[in-house]
């Protein structure tokens, strides 16, 4: 029986809670500076004088430095055929600021406290310019980011051919947010930069060596063999972590001038402030259809709140355009998505990176349009989802998904609930005027993951003593990467877990690897493993045809043992050991695996929600997920993945949102003004398995890191909305806090 599909404990964790990870933070660095920056106060400023000299006395500081001191380098874009030819970012701001946090100067310091008192010594004097910070406002270009510019808009995706709504018997209009949050990962960024006369190597908590070299390489002007990366642990990534930002690049610079060491760890603060956002989109939403319940038009419409400057935004209205429909067949569908630029710290990926956006547009608006023909949403989903296929399916927008069973997964969901019993609970309340009210809100979904470009490295090698190691190009950051890859190995070779040594994030160790990011680690890496293991065991099976005299074709592995015999005559067999003893070289084998395309995992989300209606309060009592996503090679691993996504989902409809006053000011910079749950706001997740294997990866598997965020925001919205729904509230923007659930009530009530 193969190990793969069975709950294996995690490897990782035992040294996680005994003696701790080793991130960033840990590595031991003598002679190591310490980097404090010195970052805007304003969202749009001229700079007129910078005096460093305050600082440059203060005891212990190596170094003060502006741009100007560092030759004003430019920063490199991460997608540089994403960013306009007029826009400059330099590495350190000298001349003008456009969002609070941009950093002006750098202070070096032999102790990490002195360096950031120091850095409250330099003085800054600023013009104020106007600000702009409303995405809505933003695209009329009465406050331009950069005067150069033609405009702040700096990209246009338009899918579908357009919606009609001229045979509509129905028809509903909506205005949605959805907010701006932060990854807050635990671990903030943190970097160590060394330069050894001929070398940079750089140790960095993010999410791809190879990429991040090419990235440093471009930003100092070296060769890429010039530079190394390494990835020791890291803390969470969750897409804000992808690519290193200008703090990275200027430590490296530092470290060549100075000829030392220099590290810098971000505060939470500086990580509320600049770690690039997430989400920050307003929706236009227009669904249509007859009073029957079926759904024949929808139109998107969406702005992407970009920041003031461009990493990720084009990407993600495009990535939210693909999903438009979700799981229901509307062929008379448009989509229209614009990025534009503000006074805010830039925004990029985060866990879900466009999908989860469309998916709550579309979820909230199918209900919407469900209460206005006042037909049950269970119902209005089940008329109008693409019928199960197991060979491709076109959606109105032109995106071709894989594999799906959307009806299975809202059947599994409205079971697993208790749908009906709930709302009976529901009107009992509501007839006996209770002010605690519960609400039942279900969304199904369907991703885009693996859709990154090209593949990811990976090799198998048996060494010399019988153990293998495995090197894969995909990067951990909290997954379980070590586990997955060992049963990978071990099932396709019968060694031991333990026997299985993983190798990743060192650009020296590794030969090449991308972002890991788009939930495409195991329909990748994990592909290009399986592939290599494969080949290691032909390999294997041609040394020991030579060991025991027999055609290659006669020797076969049994990987219950773990040794190889000829076919019928198993009492003669050879080990691992002894095919690594008898080899004359190590044996070797290389896959870089390139999938045949995306995948489109799904799912149902359920949520039951209780309302004080006289406080506004809302209570998760419950959260059932419905995630499918092709074959599962470990149900822990992938339950935990849906239980991080939950948390994340649930943090987004209740509590996250990254705030700006008009001004720019930001209003959220610790966990005491942005709340993100914790295990004390979250219930027990209830988790249904479902799975419908897709057939562009050897595995069969679809990707479930980002799933549980998708489906569970507008779940937790609609049930919100389905508990007062009778006292006429139609809509609550996101998060649903308190204070702006009593409002809604209470504005309903005046009606």
């Amino acid at each position: 029986m193969s190990i793969l599909g069975h709950e294996v404990r995690r490897l990782e964790d035992p040294a996680m809670l005994t003696r701790g990870g080793c991130y960033v933070g840990d590595i031991p660095m003598p002679g190591a500076l310490w980097a404090a920056f010195v970052r805007s106060p304003l969202a749009h400023a001229r700079i007129v004088r910078i005096d460093t000299s305050a600082a440059s006395a203060a005891p212990g500081i190596a170094g003060v430095y502006t741009g100007q001191d560092l030759g004003c380098p430019e920063h490199p874009a991460v997608f540089p055929h994403l960013k306009p030819e007029w826009m400059h970012q330099p590495v350190l701001a000298h001349d003008q600021v456009r969002y609070v946090g941009e950093i002006v100067a750098v202070v070096v310091s032999e102790d990490r406290a002195a360096a950031a008192d120091a850095a409250e010594l330099v003085e800054v004097d600023y013009e104020p310019l106007p600000v702009i910070t409303n995405v809505e406002e933003s695209v009329t270009d009465q406050v331009l980011i950069f005067d150069e510019a033609p405009g702040n808009v700096i990209a246009t995706v338009e899918a579908g051919p357009g919606a009609s709504f001229e045979e509509c018997a129905v028809i509903v209009r909506q205005r949605m947010v959805n907010q701006r949050q932060s990854g807050a990962p635990i671990e903030p960024r943190a970097a160590i930069a060394a330069w050894d006369g001929e070398r940079l190597t750089q140790w960095a908590s993010c999410q791809g060596a190879h990429p991040n070299r090419e990235f440093l390489a471009r930003a100092h002007g070296l060769d890429v063999s010039d530079v190394r990366v390494i990835i020791p642990d890291v803390g969470g990534g969750f897409g804000s972590k992808g690519r290193l930002f200008r703090e990275e690049v200027t430590i490296g610079l530092l470290a060549r001038r100075l000829g030392r060491p220099v590290r810098w760890t971000a505060t939470r603060v500086e990580d509320m402030l600049c770690l690039p956002h997430g989400r920050a989109q307003v929706h236009e939403v227009t669904i249509g259809g007859t009073r029957d319940g079926r759904i024949t038009a929808y139109q998107l419409e969406v702005i992407q709140d970009c920041g003031a400057f461009v990493l990720f935004a084009p990407i993600l209205i495009n990535s939210t355009g693909r999903m438009t429909t979700g799981v229901y067949d509307i062929p008379n569908v448009g989509y229209r998505g614009r990025a534009t630029l503000t006074n805010t710290a830039p925004t990029s990926a985060f866990r879900g990176a466009g999908r989860p956006e469309a998916a709550a547009a579309v979820e909230r608006a199918v209900d919407m349009f469900a209460a206005e023909i006042e037909m049950d949403p269970v119902e209005v989903r089940r008329r109008n989802m693409v019928p199960a296929f197991d060979n491709g399916y076109t959606t109105g927008v032109g995106t071709i998904y894989d594999t799906g069973d959307y009806e299975r997964a809202l059947d599994l969901v409205v079971e697993a609930v208790g749908y009906e019993s709930l709302r009976q609970e529901q009107a009992r309340r509501r007839t006996e005027g209770s002010t605690r009210l519960i609400g039942i809100g279900l969304a199904t979904y369907v991703e885009v993951t693996g859709g990154a470009p090209g593949g990811e490295y990976g090799s198998v090698e048996l060494l010399r003593d019988g153990r293998v190691r495995a090197v894969s190009g995909s990067t951990p950051t909290g997954q379980g990467h070590r586990t997955a890859w060992s049963m990978l190995v071990a099932a396709g070779t019968g060694v031991a877990l333990e026997e299985v040594e993983v190798i990743h994030g060192d650009t020296d160790r590794v030969p090449a690897s991308g972002v890991t990011g788009g939930s495409r680690s195991t329909q990748a890496a994990g592909s290009s493993l399986f592939v290599a293991t494969e080949k290691l065991v032909d390999m294997a099976r041609e040394e020991v045809s030579r060991m025991l005299e027999a055609s290659v074709e006669d020797i076969v592995l049994d990987v219950q043992r773990g040794a190889f015999h000829v076919v019928g005559a198993p009492a003669r067999s050879v080990t691992w050991a002894e095919v690594a003893a008898a080899a004359p070289e190590p044996l070797q084998a290389v896959s870089d695996f390139v999938p045949a395309s995306s995948t489109f995992p799904f799912g149902a989300h359920a949520a039951v929600v209780e309302v004080d209606i006289e406080t506004g309060r809302v209570a998760l009592l419950r959260m059932v997920a419905v995630d499918d996503a092709g074959r599962i090679l470990n149900p822990m691993l992938a339950h935990g993945q849906v239980h991080g996504g939950l948390c994340c989902g649930i943090g987004q409809a209740l509590f996250e949102e990254v705030v700006f006053d008009e001004d720019g000011n930001p209003l959220t910079t610790t966990f005491a003004d942005y709340g993100i749950p914790s295990a004390a706001e979250v219930p027990s997740f209830e988790l249904v398995d479902c799975e419908t294997p897709t057939f562009m990866n050897p595995l069969g598997a679809k990707g479930i890191g980002e799933s549980g965020s998708i489906g569970s925001t507008p779940a937790i919205q609609n049930a919100v909305v389905d508990a007062i729904a009778h006292l006429g509230v139609r809509h609550i923007d996101l998060p649903l806090t308190p204070e702006r659930v009593w409002r809604s009530i209470h504005t309903a009530a005046l009606r």
